[in-house]
C-alpha cells in the first residue's frame, strides 16, 4: 500500500513517500497523508529538521499515480478537488516553520519535482533526474503548483522543462537554479542529513523567522515600519542572549526555541 512515513531521530523528522513499485509515485492519499504529517510536525516543537525522501534508492517520486487519474481527476470537479489537496500538501511543506530537506535519488519528476521546488533545500544525487514531460501526456501542470518551482528557477527553466518535456540531469538542475548541492549518489544521504544537523545546531527562532522574511521580501512590496520593528523580535528571546554569551565565552550554545 502506498504510504506516506514518517520517523524521528532526535531533531530531525523524516518524511518517506514509499510507493517503490511505481517509482514512488502520490496517489491522492499520500498527498493528503502527507499534508497530515506536514502540519503535525508543524506544531511539534522538539523538531528542527524535516527531510523529505523517496523509499529505495529509484526515485524521489515519479510524479503522481497516473492511473489514478481516470477515476479520482476525471472531471472539473475531481480535479479542482484533486489538485486542492495537492497544493494542500505543497503549502504545508512551504508554510512549515522548521526548514526543510529534500533528499533526492533517481528521478524527480512532475509532482516529485513539485515537493522538492517547495522544500528550502534540495540535496541530489549525481545520477538524479528532473522534468515534468506532461506535455506528451495532454494536460498541463496546475497554476499553483507550478508557482514555487517558476519562483525557484524562473520562467525560461520552466519553459524549457514543460514545452519541451526536457528531462534534465543533475548538473543541469543544478547550474539552472533548480538543486541546492549535487554531491555523488553514495553521499547525497550523508549530505542531506548532515544538512539537517547543521540547520539544527543553529536558532530554531532564527531558521523560521528567516524563511519568513525570504517568503514576505518576494513578495515585492515595501517592508512597512512595524515590519521593519518586528524584525529585531529576537531581541527579547533567550536563544539570543545564549548565542551571544555562547560566542564570548567561546562554547556552543544550547538554544531552546525560547
Amino acid at each position: 500500500m502506498a504510504t506516506v512515513d514518517c520517523s524521528t531521530n532526535g531533531e530531525i523528522a523524516t518524511l518517506t513517500l514509499n510507493n517503490p513499485d511505481k517509482l514512488n509515485a502520490i496517489d491522492l492519499a499520500m498527498w493528503q497523508q502527507l499534508a497530515a504529517s506536514m502540519q503535525r510536525l508543524a506544531k511539534d516543537d522538539a523538531i528542527r529538521c524535516v527531510v523529505i525522501r523517496g523509499a529505495g534508492d529509484a526515485a524521489f517520486a515519479a510524479g503522481g499515480d497516473l492511473e489514478e487519474f481516470v477515476t479520482a481527476r476525471a472531471t472539473l470537479d475531481q480535479a479542482l478537488h484533486y489538485h486542492g489537496e495537492v497544493a494542500r500538501a505543497l503549502n504545508a511543506i512551504a508554510d512549515c516553520p522548521h526548514p526543510t530537506v529534500a533528499l533526492i535519488k533517481g528521478a524527480c519528476i512532475g509532482g516529485g519535482l513539485e515537493i522538492a521546488g517547495v522544500c528550502d533545500l534540495r540535496i541530489a544525487g549525481e545520477s538524479t533526474r528532473f522534468g515534468a514531460p506532461i506535455n506528451k501526456l495532454g494536460f498541463s501542470m496546475y497554476p499553483g503548483e507550478m508557482e514555487s518551482l517558476l519562483r525557484l528557477a524562473g520562467p525560461a527553466v520552466i519553459k524549457e522543462i514543460l514545452l519541451e518535456g526536457r528531462i534534465l540531469n543533475a548538473r543541469e538542475a543544478y547550474e539552472k537554479g533548480l538543486l541546492t548541492r549535487v554531491v555523488g549518489d553514495e553521499q547525497v544521504e550523508d549530505e542531506a542529513y548532515a544538512t539537517a544537523r547543521r540547520i539544527c545546531s543553529g536558532a530554531p527562532l532564527v531558521a523560521g523567522w528567516h524563511k519568513q522574511w525570504i517568503r514576505r521580501l518576494l513578495d515585492g512590496r515595501p517592508l512597512s515600519e512595524q515590519e521593519r520593528a518586528d524584525s529585531f523580535a529576537f531581541l527579547d528571546t533567550e536563544d539570543y542572549k545564549e548565542g551571544l554569551s555562547a560566542f564570548l565565552e567561546k562554547r556552543k550554545p544550547v538554544f531552546k526555541a525560547r
